[in-house]
């Protein structure tokens, strides 16, 4: 019995040892049908279309409330949903101004354990460069995070001092690439992304690495999904896709390589300004200049739907204000609102607890925050709406050593950490999905 006992000891660690690296790639804004009708298309992406010949890929991933950025990616490092994690939008809830439009940068602000935790206790290298909600991660080694500000030189001296102390200066050396290169959502910052993700793995060769590229996401709310420039920055990510493969396969021959996405994409054509109607109702109350002086209930947008905030979420006659408007607005064919839920509803989606209601817009209208109604409108593109839209389903691709190729269908977003941290041979006890494989 000692003998099995320690055969069994023995074989376990053997796994564990030969478990190898993970590179997760979120593509932000990436359709799976992209990649998957990429022919059909007239999309040239031939390294993308590796992962759909030679590995494991779904047809869809049915993402979180709502389905944008910063809420996605802290539920594919974590395996559970915002209300769980606490990133519950994109924006920090802040209707009077006083945050300056900040977002959830800060990996402090996510409630349970990461994939970065997991490695980092496991005595593995983690590093990241531009993942979101990973500012001041004690867990990743070699951090160059997501942030911004101003979009100015104060911002690039801020970045260097948020990343991993002398990263930026090392990685623009080796590379030849200013930082200044990578500061921007153009095709030609994520190629300057690229490059300092691949010198950070030919480097350190970090046992998890989580790369997240956003010229995609950035021209189709600018261009609108399916037009040229849209498709001309995903063939651009194509060829950055290519390189990162190859970096990490000259760095580990085992290395698993997941291609994500956060979220889908629709085009947009008209607003929808729910606060307008709330002041309308007398739920939010403006000065004279026609600015927030107070509110009862407040739109917290996020792209193609909304959360409603209650200042007191128990005033039984503000919830019965707020339903009378959020009812009228949805029986109007012309007012851009799909559809409504309530507290428990949200909850059962996992949405943020902030949440009284959660508005779904229709496809083509997306959130505006304004008290007025504005007569131009420019976005061409977004997302945000309720995950069941199948507008909005992202994309999961693996490749590794004894990944095999296979459709996996419709697959919960919850489950792809479980799955890298199988892989990596690490616990992820929060998580709520499971290991796909």
């Amino acid at each position: 019995m000692k003998m099995r006992a320690a055969l069994l000891a023995f074989t376990f660690l053997a796994g564990a040892a030969s478990a190898g690296p993970v590179l997760m790639i979120s593509l932000d804004g990436l359709r799976p049908a992209d990649v998957i009708e990429a022919q059909k298309k007239g999309l040239k992406l031939p390294n993308l279309s590796q992962f759909v010949k030679q590995g494991a890929y779904a047809t869809g991933v049915k993402n979180v409330l709502p389905t944008v950025t910063y809420p996605d990616h802290a539920t594919l490092v974590t395996g559970v949903w915002p209300d769980k994690h606490g990133i519950g939008n994109n924006e920090v809830f802040d209707p009077t101004g006083k945050n300056l439009q900040g977002w959830y940068w800060y990996a402090e602000d996510i409630k349970v354990p990461t994939l970065w935790d997991a490695v980092h206790a496991a005595n593995g290298v983690v590093a990241s460069v531009g993942w979101p909600v990973s500012v001041g991660s004690p867990a990743i080694d070699e951090n160059l995070p997501e942030y911004w500000r101003a979009w100015n030189e104060g911002d690039l001296k801020l970045l260097r001092a948020l990343a991993t102390p002398g990263l930026v200066t090392r990685l623009e050396t080796e590379t030849k690439t200013p930082i200044v290169a990578a500061f921007s959502e153009e095709p030609s910052a994520d190629a300057a992304k690229t490059a300092y993700a691949a010198k950070i793995i030919a480097d350190f060769k970090p046992r998890f690495m989580t790369v997240h590229l956003t010229s995609l996401d950035h021209y189709q709310h600018e261009y609108g999904p399916d037009t040229d420039k849209s498709k001309a920055a995903l063939e651009a990510l194509d060829t950055d896709v290519g390189l990162l493969v190859a970096a990490a396969k000259a760095a580990s021959p085992d290395v698993a390589i997941a291609v994500v996405s956060d979220h889908g994409f629709a085009a947009v054509h008209d607003a929808v300004y729910l606060n307008q109607a709330l002041a309308e109702a007398g739920l939010i109350h403006l000065d004279d200049q026609g600015k927030l002086k107070d509110y009862d209930a407040y739109a917290w947008n996020a792209g193609g739907s909304a959360a409603i905030v209650l200042k007191n979420p128990d005033d039984a006659a503000v919830k019965a204000k707020v339903e009378a408007v959020l009812t009228k607005l949805a029986a109007d064919p012309k007012s851009g609102v799909a559809r409504y839920i309530a507290k428990p509803e949200i909850a059962a989606r996992g949405g943020s607890d902030k949440a009284s209601y959660w508005v779904d817009f229709k496809i083509g209208w997306s959130g505006s925050g304004s008290f007025t109604i504005s007569k131009t409108f420019t976005l061409k593109g977004t997302h945000g709406y309720f995950p069941d839209n199948k507008e909005m389903r992202a994309t999961f691709m693996i490749v590794g050593p004894g990944i095999k190729a296979k459709k996996l269908g419709e697959i919960d977003m919850r489950d792809i950490a479980p799955t890298l941290a199988k892989i990596l041979d690490v616990k992820l006890e929060k998580a709520d999905g499971k290991p796909l494989f």
